[in-house]
């Protein structure tokens, strides 16, 4: 846990310390964007490399070579003197965030033989990975409030350094011992494959439709075309497609897809409601968005309890589904003061969102050799990447679009793009003026809020209707393949 929980913290560690870091480095706007953006680019572009190689070298030796690049990297953000350092230590930390996701998910496949044991242990992974985003932005705050922004990095140490002294003695090492040859050429391949998708798909949202954008996703979408040609041809490819004859594995990482485009999505409304439309510091609106990860700390233990007392898993997972299209819901109700409608809405979307990762994760290496957890675990795990990053950018530029048809026509063109313009706009107009802007853009950026919520509420019923109906006769491995056995006990 000690791991995943710092790479999953380092998502979202500079929400706070960005200003700090502008004030002390000044950084260029592109510069500051890829101090922010990097990380997550490397994470999810060596997720697939990373998932391989742990299953060749061994888990536990890549979980420790990640620790001690993550630990190193971390202290030379935190005393970064230029732009051009911190950036390169973020890359950094993202290759090393990289090794350690899949090996973390690869370790509990070994270690956890009994399949009632391995799904409560993968709740728990998911409630901390999931956690660990929204620690890290109060800690973020909190820290920097005290001291001085490279503090954030530093406090990723003491767990690294317990981490390389106890691994060793803790973590059993495991690998495939018949791997074979590690494809190189794969890995270029995988990575113009994801970068250039993630890329286009996270801009999108803030820069609109632009053809620079358009011609990313074309390439990527070609690269990615090549790269599954490639696995299918190799003698021992990057993701093996054997992976896919089972059908539970391709409908895990499908709806593990939909689950992480509704709950980024809806993060991109909620807290910028919080800050901008309610008014809330930065340090109050991450304080605030702490109460719904409560919900999530009992949602991942109770799945698993249902399909350990004979529930099945389809119908979990389902119900998952539908619990986060209730919260999305409750956001469609959302006033401009509605804060508890917001932080519940929230929380019952989180719930039900993890819920569903949860049982979609243990099916996935449930019906995974043992040998290929850790490749497994790796495409779950770009999934979400893609699925996130997807998420915000439809349900982004549906926001938008309605913001900008309900906020008043008589709005300075800076108010009529965003919310965030409509707030500089208004420090600059008189107090009467600036109020009538304001009260405007606050209740289109809701509406725009209100009918996200219905259009994620669809997708999501949409979703638990496919899974009732295909996730339950899917989610058995063959007969007489690895995993069957323990797949069989879980249902």
């Amino acid at each position: 846990m000690l791991p995943l929980l710092l790479v999953s913290m380092d998502v979202s560690v500079l929400y706070f310390a960005v200003p700090a870091i502008g004030a002390d480095l000044r950084p260029s706007g592109t510069q500051q964007l890829w101090i922010f953006d990097i990380y997550g680019f490397v994470l999810s572009g060596l997720l697939m490399t990373m998932g391989s190689l742990g299953d060749r070298i061994g888990r536990r030796r890549l979980l420790l070579i990640g620790a001690a690049a993550f630990g190193a990297a971390s202290l030379t953000a935190a005393y970064a003197n230029s732009a051009e350092t911190l950036i390169a230590a973020r890359a950094v930390l993202g290759v090393g965030g990289a090794t350690l996701m899949p090996s973390t998910m690869g370790l509990v496949r070994q270690m956890f033989q009994d399949a009632g044991q391995r799904a409560r242990a993968i709740g728990i992974w998911s409630g901390v990975m999931t956690g660990g985003i929204a620690l890290g932005s109060v800690l973020s705050g909190l820290l920097v409030e005290h001291f001085w922004w490279g503090s954030v990095f530093l406090v990723n140490l003491p767990a690294m350094v317990l981490l390389l002294v106890l691994g060793p003695v803790l973590l059993p090492e495991s690998r495939n011992p018949r791997a074979g040859k590690f494809d190189l050429v794969s890995v270029p391949l995988s990575l113009a494959t994801v970068l250039p998708i993630v890329y286009g798909i996270k801009e999108i949202p803030s820069e609109g439709w632009h053809a620079r954008y358009g011609l990313s996703l074309a390439v990527g979408l070609v690269f990615a075309v090549l790269f599954v040609r490639r696995q299918r041809t190799a003698a021992t490819p990057l993701i093996p497609p054997a992976l896919f004859r089972n059908r539970g594995f391709g409908s895990a990482v499908v709806l593990n897809l939909i689950a992480s485009f509704a709950m980024l999505g809806s993060a991109l409304f909620t807290t910028q409601y919080l800050q901008s439309v309610l008014g809330k510091s930065a340090m109050e609106a991450a304080l605030w968005a702490l109460l719904p990860s409560v919900l999530i700390g009992f949602a991942a233990p109770a799945g698993t309890a249902l399909v350990q007392r004979g529930v099945n898993r389809g119908v979990v997972v389902a119900m998952g589904f539908g619990t986060a299209a209730v919260g999305y819901g409750l956001l469609a109700l959302a006033g401009t003061d509605s804060l508890w409608t917001v932080l519940a809405g929230a929380g019952v979307l989180a719930s039900g969102i993890v819920t569903v990762m949860s049982q979609m994760t243990d099916l996935a290496l449930g019906a995974s050799p043992e040998a290929r957890a850790s490749a497994a675990a790796s495409l779950l795990e770009t999934g979400q990447e893609f699925g996130g990053a997807l998420g915000m950018a439809v349900l982004g530029s549906v926001g938008t679009a309605v913001y900008r048809h309900e906020v008043p026509a008589a709005a300075p063109a800076g108010a009529r793009e965003t919310l965030g313009g409509a707030l500089a706009e208004a420090a600059r107009l008189p107090s009467g003026a600036a109020a009538d802007l304001l009260h405007g853009a606050r209740a289109a950026f809701t509406e725009g809020m209100n009918v996200v919520a219905i259009v994620g509420a669809v997708v999501l019923l949409a979703a638990a209707v496919l899974t009732a109906r295909f996730v339950s006769r899917g989610a058995a491995p063959e007969p007489g393949s690895p995993a069957s056995a323990s797949a069989a006990t879980t249902r």
